[in-house]
């Protein structure tokens, strides 16, 4: 059983709405070249990773495999909220003749991945000292907004939370964000913190700022229109909604690291905020972040991260199968 264990190579599967990445783990934590479908290609989950192990060594198929989703992964069914693909994960294993496979939601396997991501695939945006033995928080918008942590257990390992921390409640705070969150309000009732920070986020900040200001647009400014509006063209509303974005980020991953206790840092992915590091910098992100009242102290010396690497997930699902296959991994050191 050990020597079936530990074989190698293994087979990773980053699930997207849009692409389906794999991978292959040749040896602990080496992961090589990604390789990527669309998923508008493929009828199910099983035929894109049908068509990527037919392009492998059929003498050296895989036998161990994890995938992650972006989706909650609550028992062997899996419907992806973003496409029609639906699968059971046993029916999968044994249809693609596997040993093992490990599917868990995309966030827990970048909770996973934080300890061994590396210096340069990190920007720091605060400075602090992290904790090295303390809980780190992860924060991602995106298509939705993510929310993990990655506790550290005793005896070296570390335990990542998969929970739905993008429900939360928001609290605006300036008055654009008041703005966005009434029109929010009034069109759906109650306002998740995914509401107002993912793409679908900006666009419904933009458009609350447009209508204030007397304009009713035919069709909302898709969140890739408003970035651009205000980090590249200076739009005075996308500048608006960008800045009332960067703020409540900056509240709401807080409040993520006072629930965690995160005093070993807070990480920021997702599809959005990587290509603006410079523009959260600027922002009133960082002072939004310690403006938390009498624990404003204890998150005074919390660093954030923003991770810009490529691939962030897949050692975080490299480290859920290691998990599942018994072995041990320790964390590595935080970055410095």
């Amino acid at each position: 059983m050990m020597g079936q264990a530990l074989s190698y190579p293994r087979l990773l599967a980053d699930v997207g709405g849009t692409n389906v990445r794999f991978a292959l783990e040749t040896a602990p934590m080496r992961i090589g070249e990604v390789t990527a479908y669309q998923v508008a290609d493929h009828p199910s989950l099983e035929a894109a990773m049908r068509r990527y192990m037919q392009t492998l060594d059929a003498n050296a198929l895989p036998r161990h495999a994890a995938i992650g989703l972006a989706n909650p992964i609550t028992g062997d069914h899996v419907k992806l909220t973003n496409h029609n693909w639906a699968f059971s994960i046993e029916a999968m294993r044994i249809a693609l003749g596997l040993d093992t496979l490990v599917a868990i939601n995309d966030f827990t396997s970048l909770a996973l991945a934080l300890p061994y991501l590396p210096a340069a695939g990190l920007v720091q945006v605060r400075a602090g000292t992290p904790v090295a033995t303390a809980p780190r928080a992860l924060v991602g918008p995106g298509t939705g907004l993510g929310v993990s942590g990655l506790v550290p257990a005793p005896g070296g390992g570390a335990v990542a939370l998969a929970g739905e921390g993008g429900h939360i409640e928001i609290m605006p705070a300036t008055d654009d964000e008041w703005i966005a969150w009434r029109a929010a309000h009034d069109q759906l009732g109650r306002v998740s913190a995914e509401r107002l920070l993912s793409g679908m986020g900006l666009s419904h900040i933009h458009a609350a700022l447009s209508a204030e200001m007397g304009t009713l647009l035919d069709t909302p400014l898709s969140p890739a229109q408003v970035t651009d509006g205000a980090v590249r063209a200076g739009d005075p509303i996308c500048c608006r909604a960008f800045e009332a974005f960067c703020g409540m980020l900056g509240s709401v991953a807080a409040d993520v690291a006072l629930v965690l206790g995160a005093r070993g840092g807070v990480y920021i992915g997702g599809g959005i905020v990587p290509r603006f590091v410079d523009a959260l910098r600027a922002s009133s992100f960082a002072d939004r972040f310690v403006a938390k009242g009498r624990m404003g102290s204890f998150l005074a010396d919390v660093p954030v991260y923003v991770i810009t690497a490529d691939y962030p997930a897949l050692p975080g699902l490299a480290r859920a199968l290691a998990d599942r296959l018994g072995e041990t991994r320790h964390t590595v050191a935080h970055p410095s």
